[in-house]
């Protein structure tokens, strides 16, 4: 994939980013993305998917609540729709340098509001024309796109969890105009992020009709989407909370559990981001597996979060610990399908030269990349799944099978429970230690 020129290019004196290895001093180059290297019967490009987030990577200029914008995008203009193509210029223009095969967007990322609901759908339709022949040009596909039913004044009391039904409609004109978009460009996947649905307080909310709100409007979701020929997954993004008190996608366990209260199992998973499931409490591993163990593991928001901070600081990741125990659970759930890791990370607010977008999606990639090599060498070791298969080799035999296959009732098994019992450790701090051995040999 040669990087797209269309009419300007916008991050000059940066080529195409090259991997040259890990004893490479320079910047601009991957020290252990190697989108061609075999790990586990599949290229690096092919386990990982490395998808670039539009509205982090081109939207956001460095504004949060104590202060303005710091960056200046070079591909600006006063007029709404001219800024929206120069955007798709130069978000083509990176994605392709990065070498990501991918790229995710909400509706308000690519295209101007405008003045009505009918301006909306003609500016959104309109640039996904524009999209399509770029991603024509370069073969970058779309991983997912959302709708943004958070940011307007409208939503401020959720979008179809609204008690207003004016807005519940609104809500689904521009689902469905993304839906559309979606399948014009080939979309793999449809993402859902409640970001207002929730509740700030019970005093003046009616939670359960709210709940039952958003599970309709998903299952028409669903039926439209499979109507007009989308074929990939639908996807729920939990939060807990921020914007909102609480939020009814909380995490990856109530997020399954409100797509299974709503027969939704057989076309919903999870896109599980790290920072949300930091701020439910939660390991970034940890919402992964609930996925994984449930068979709604989607896709991915490769982030992280700053465990001093209290919200929500999507940063790119950095941390190899995490990135490789979050490829362990992806490589025993058999990859990631149709999903991929999305950077859904902001460079921080004193990053300011374009260049510093590369370095943070540089590092994100190398990250994963070397989380993903110490975790196929965990696996293919095997020393891990040994310990944890003999820790639950009681259930594999005798009684234990037994019970496990259903076929105990508890007058049986509670006759079986005046047995001394020995302690058997559970070796934490060995298996910590050992699993050090491969973060560092």
């Amino acid at each position: 994939m040669n990087y797209f020129t269309g009419n300007k290019e916008y991050f000059k004196g940066i080529g195409k980013i090259e991997f040259e290895g890990k004893n490479s001093d320079n910047p601009l180059a991957f020290k252990f993305y190697d989108k061609d290297k075999m790990i586990g019967g599949k290229t690096m490009e092919e386990h990982l998917r490395f998808a670039c987030a539009y509205w982090h990577s081109f939207n956001a200029n460095g504004t949060d609540p104590f202060g303005g914008p710091t960056m200046e995008f070079p591909f600006t203009d006063s007029d709404p729709l001219k800024d929206a193509v120069n955007k798709a210029d130069a978000a083509f223009e990176f994605t392709t340098k990065m070498g990501m095969p991918y790229y995710c967007f909400h509706d308000a990322d690519v295209a101007p509001h405008g003045k009505n609901m009918n301006e909306y759908q003609k500016n959104l339709h309109d640039m996904a024309k524009e999209l399509k022949k770029r991603q024509d040009a370069t073969g970058v596909k779309l991983l997912w796109n959302t709708t943004n039913a958070f940011s307007d004044k409208v939503f401020m009391n959720g979008a179809t969890t609204n008690p207003e039904f004016d807005v519940v409609a609104r809500t689904a004109l521009q689902i469905k105009t993304c839906l559309d978009v979606n399948v014009e460009l080939g979309g793999q996947n449809y993402v859902f992020w409640g970001g207002r649905e929730g509740y700030m307080s019970l005093l003046n909310t009616d939670m359960k009709r709210e709940r039952e709100h958003l599970g309709r409007a998903l299952t028409m979701a669903r039926d439209y989407g499979r109507k007009i020929g989308f074929t990939g997954n639908f996807l729920i993004e939990p939060k807990p909370m921020e914007p909102t008190k609480h939020q009814y996608d909380y995490d990856a366990q109530s997020a399954i559990a409100f797509i299974k209260d709503f027969g939704l199992e057989k076309d919903f998973k999870c896109n599980i981001e790290a920072n949300h499931a930091t701020l439910a409490g939660h390991t970034f591993d940890h919402d992964l597996q609930v996925c994984a163990d449930n068979g709604m593991l989607g896709s991915v928001d490769a982030n992280q979060g700053d465990a001093q901070n209290g919200w929500d600081t999507d940063e790119f990741p950095s941390n190899v610990y995490e990135t490789t125990k979050a490829m362990l659970v992806i490589l025993k759930n058999g990859g990631l399908d149709k999903g991929g890791l999305n950077f859904d990370a902001k460079r921080r607010r004193n990053s300011t030269d374009n260049e510093d977008l590369f370095l943070a999606h540089i590092s994100g990639m190398d990250s994963f990349a070397l989380g993903l090599e110490i975790a196929n060498r965990i696996i293919e070791d095997g020393k891990f799944d040994s310990f944890i298969a003999d820790r639950y080799s009681s259930f594999d035999s005798g009684n234990g099978q037994l019970f496990e296959a259903g076929k105990m009732d508890l007058e049986t098994l509670a006759a079986l429970g005046n047995k001394d019992i020995k302690l058997v450790s559970g070796k934490q701090e060995y298996l910590e230690s050992l699993f050090n051995m491969y973060m560092f040999r």
